[in-house]
């Protein structure tokens, strides 16, 4: 997982403030895209994209001011690194083509656990824009992650 923390925190250093604002105008669309993956081995990849789109949006939005800023551009990498066809791993690949957007998404939740906690919390009462109960996918991360490394290493096996 080095690696891809390697990987993930190169790639959140280039992130600047115009390639949020690129990002937040096609985020729309690629929500939509978030809510039809189907990936057997990384069941909850699609709510945990959704769940790391919403804060960056509220974020960016200002209506969530609390959000590091490192932990706004690690996920908006993570959010472009998923949307794109060709990764480390490409899509394509069957079983697998997921695996390494998965990881780059528990990256970025596990390195910033906290700060995304206290946003789920927020936004699963409602002190932030209403979206889908955050607080619950946010709560299923460490199930999710654990599920999703038991799955990579059964399938390295």
């Amino acid at each position: 997982m080095s690696e891809i923390v390697e990987f993930l925190n190169h790639g959140a250093a280039s992130v600047s403030p115009a390639i949020v604002d690129k990002m937040l105008r096609a985020l729309p669309q690629w929500k939509l895209e978030y809510t039809q993956i189907y990936e057997p081995l990384f069941p909850h990849l699609g709510f945990q994209l959704e769940f790391l789109a919403n804060a960056v949006e509220d974020s960016a939005e200002g209506a969530y001011k609390e959000l590091p800023y490192y932990a706004i551009a690690q996920a908006t990498f993570a959010l472009i690194y998923a949307h794109k066809r060709v990764g480390i791993i490409p899509d394509s690949v069957l079983n697998l083509g997921r695996a390494d957007d998965s990881s780059v998404v528990r990256a970025v939740l596990i390195q910033n656990e906290k700060a995304f906690a206290i946003y789920a919390r927020r936004a699963g009462s409602g002190l932030v824009q209403d979206h889908e109960p955050a607080l619950k996918i946010f709560d299923f991360r460490m199930t999710i992650c654990s599920r999703q490394q038991s799955s990579i290493i059964n399938l390295k096996s």
